[in-house]
C-alpha cells in the first residue's frame, strides 16, 4: 500500500512532472492573455486597467472573465494533445456517492475556510483580496454574473489543470500524497498573480487557497472523478459571489 501513497520515479518522470507542470500553468496564462486580449479589442465597451476592470454592462466583465478560462482550456487542449495524456485524469458522470461527496466536501471546505480566516484574525494576520472581489465591488451585478462562468468556466479549468493534470504528473513521478500536497502548493501560487494587498497578507491568501486545494485534491484521489472537485469548487465560488454581492448591495452586514 506504502507504493501507493509514496513513490519515487525514474529521474527522468521526475523531471517532467515538475518541468511539465510549471509549464503548463505558465502557458494556462499565456493562453489566457492571448484570448483575453483578443475579447478586449473585439468589445468597445470593456476597458482593462492597472487597477482592475472597467466595463460598461456586467455581461461584459463576465465574458472577459469566460475568455481567460478559454484559454485555459486551450492550454489544457494543447497539452494532452500533445502527450496523449487523456489517461492522467478520470472523468464520469457523478453517482449518488459522488453527490454525497459533493455535500460533504463543499462543507469541509467552507468550514476549512472560516477556521482558517478565525485563526488568522486572531494572530492579527492581514489577507489580500482577489481582484475579482475587488472589480465586483464597482458593481455588485458583476457577481451574479461570475456565478454562471465559475460553474462553467472557472472551476472546471482550474480542476482539469491542478487537480486532473498538475496532480496527476506528481502522483506518477512521487505517489498520490505527494501528488496531493505539490499540486496544492502550485494551486496557491497561482493565486498570487490575481491578489491585491501587502506581500504578508498575499502570502495568507496563497497558504488558505493551498491548504482547499489539499481538500479538493483529497477529494478527486477518493472519488477518481475529475468531476466531483469540479463541483465543489464551483459551489463554493457561487457562495462566495452570493455573500458578496449580499455584501455590497447592503443586504447583509
Amino acid at each position: 500500500m506504502a507504493g501507493e501513497y509514496y513513490r519515487v520515479a525514474d529521474m527522468r518522470t521526475r523531471v517532467e512532472s515538475i518541468t511539465h507542470s510549471v509549464g503548463l500553468v505558465i502557458g494556462a496564462f499565456a493562453f489566457a492573455t492571448v484570448v483575453s486580449s483578443a475579447t478586449v479589442s473585439l468589445h468597445p465597451g470593456l476597458v482593462l486597467t492597472t487597477t482592475g476592470v472597467e466595463s460598461t454592462t456586467p455581461l461584459a466583465y463576465a465574458v472577459l472573465t469566460a475568455s481567460q478560462f478559454v484559454g485555459f482550456f486551450a492550454a489544457i487542449a494543447a497539452y494532452l494533445g500533445w502527450r496523449a495524456e487523456l489517461t492522467l485524469f478520470e472523468v464520469d458522470l457523478p453517482s449518488v456517492r459522488d453527490a454525497a461527496w459533493v455535500v460533504g466536501g463543499f462543507v469541509a471546505l467552507y468550514g476549512i475556510n472560516v477556521g482558517i480566516s478565525v485563526l488568522f484574525q486572531s494572530l492579527g494576520l492581514e489577507m489580500a483580496t482577489n481582484q475579482v472581489i475587488t472589480d465586483g465591488e464597482q458593481d455588485a451585478t458583476r457577481f451574479l454574473f461570475l456565478i454562471p462562468v465559475t460553474l462553467l468556466f472557472v472551476a472546471p479549468a482550474e480542476e482539469l489543470l491542478f487537480r486532473g493534470i498538475v496532480q496527476g504528473l506528481f502522483r506518477r513521478a512521487y505517489g498520490l500524497v505527494p501528488g496531493v500536497v505539490l499540486a496544492s502548493a502550485l494551486f496557491g501560487l497561482f493565486h498570487w498573480f490575481a491578489l491585491s494587498g501587502s506581500g504578508s497578507g498575499k502570502l495568507s491568501y496563497v497558504a488558505t487557497a493551498a491548504v482547499l486545494g489539499l481538500v479538493l485534491g483529497a477529494l478527486y484521489e477518493l472519488t477518481d472523478n475529475i468531476t466531483v472537485p469540479i463541483a465543489v469548487h464551483g459551489l463554493y465560488n457561487t457562495l462566495l459571489f452570493v455573500g458578496q454581492y449580499l455584501a455590497v448591495t447592503g443586504a447583509v452586514a
